[in-house]
C-alpha cells in the first residue's frame, strides 16, 4: 500500500499562511461532536441560506433539473430544487460527522441490503470497485459501509494543505486507504490485491480520458476510468447507492456488472452513466445537481449554463 494513501500528513502549525484554516478546521472539529437532531436542524438553514445566495450554483442546478426531468412541470421541479439545497446542508453537518465525530447514535438506524455480493468477492479474493454517484449521504454512508467491509476510496486532492491533511485524516480513521485520483499505479495495485474502493465516475473531470456518452438523455463528458480500472485489474464492478430518509440510512449494493469490461469503452461508460441515473431516480433530492454536468458537449463548451 502507498504510505500517502494511508497516512495524513499535518502541515505545519509555525506557518502563520495555515492558521486561518487551522482555525475554521477546529471549528469544524467542534460541529461535529453536535447532537445529530441539532446537526440536522442546522443543516436545513444552512441549505435555506444557499439557495438564496449561491445564484450561480442554484441556476446551475435549475439547468440540470429542466434537462433532466423535462416531462415534470415547472412547480415540481422547483419543490425538487429547495429540498435539494437542504439536502445539500444537512449533508455537510453529515459530513463533518463521518469525518471527526461519533456515528454510535446512528448505526442502528441503518439497513443494508446486498452486501452478500461483496461477501462473495471478498472470499473469492477478488477486488471490487463500488460505483456511486456524488450524493450528499457519500461520507455519512461509506463509514457506515466501512463497519462490514475494508473500504478504500478515491478522491480529488485539495489546494488547501490544511483541510486535505484534515478531511484525510478523518476519512483515514474508517477507511482503509485514500488514493488521490491522480495515483492510479497504487489503485491498480490496490484493486489487483483484492482490495474494495469507493468511486464516483459521474462528474466532468477536465483534462481526464472521457468519452460522451447519455445521462438523463443528454450527452455528458463521462471519465473512462471505471472500464479502464476494470481492464487492467479484472475487478468487479458493483453498483453502490445510498440515501437518507430522516435519520434513517438506506445502503444498496448491487450484483457486480455482467460481461464488464467489454472490448467497447463508450459502451461500457454509458452503462456506468444508466447505472447511476437509475439511483439518482431512486433520491432525486440527495444528488448533487448544482455541478455543471452537461458543461462540455462535442462540440465545445454547451450553453446550457449562461
Amino acid at each position: 500500500m502507498s504510505d500517502n494513501a494511508s497516512t495524513a500528513t499535518r502541515p505545519s502549525l509555525r506557518d502563520p499562511r495555515n492558521w486561518p484554516m487551522f482555525a475554521v478546521m477546529f471549528a469544524a472539529f467542534g460541529v461535529a461532536r453536535l447532537p445529530w437532531m441539532l446537526q440536522r436542524a442546522l443543516g436545513r438553514g444552512v441549505g435555506t441560506v444557499a439557495y438564496r445566495l449561491a445564484g450561480s450554483r442554484r441556476r446551475a442546478a435549475e439547468v440540470n433539473l429542466r434537462l433532466c426531468f423535462p416531462e415534470k412541470d415547472e412547480a415540481w421541479r422547483q419543490r425538487l430544487l429547495r429540498d435539494s439545497f437542504d439536502a445539500l446542508g444537512v449533508g455537510i453537518f453529515e459530513f463533518a460527522r463521518a469525518w471527526w465525530g461519533s456515528i454510535d447514535s446512528i448505526r442502528p438506524q441503518v439497513q443494508i441490503e446486498g452486501l452478500e455480493h461483496l461477501q462473495r468477492l471478498q472470499a473469492e479474493g477478488r477486488g471490487v470497485l463500488l460505483v456511486s454517484g456524488h450524493f450528499m449521504t457519500l461520507e455519512m454512508c461509506g463509514r457506515l459501509l466501512c463497519d462490514h467491509v475494508d473500504l478504500s476510496g478515491m478522491y480529488r486532492k485539495h489546494r488547501n494543505p490544511v483541510y486535505e491533511w484534515a478531511v484525510k485524516f478523518g476519512r483515514l480513521r474508517y477507511a482503509k486507504a485514500m488514493y488521490a485520483n491522480e495515483d492510479i499505479r497504487a489503485t491498480v495495485r490496490h484493486l489487483k490485491k483484492g482490495g474494495f474502493l469507493w468511486y464516483a465516475p459521474d462528474q466532468d473531470m477536465r483534462g481526464k480520458d472521457t468519452v460522451f456518452v447519455p445521462f438523463f438523455g443528454h450527452t455528458a463528458a463521462t471519465i473512462t476510468a471505471t472500464h479502464q480500472l476494470s481492464r487492467m485489474t479484472g475487478c468487479a464492478v458493483v453498483p453502490y447507492f445510498h440515501r437518507r430518509e430522516g435519520g434513517r440510512y438506506f445502503l444498496k449494493i448491487g450484483a457486480p456488472l455482467e460481461n464488464f469490461p467489454s472490448e467497447d469503452v463508450e459502451a461500457d461508460t454509458a452503462r456506468v452513466n444508466q447505472a447511476i441515473e437509475a439511483m439518482v431516480r431512486e433520491a432525486p433530492d440527495q444528488y448533487l445537481w448544482i455541478h455543471r454536468r452537461f458543461k462540455r458537449q462535442p462540440g465545445g463548451r454547451s450553453d446550457y449554463y449562461r
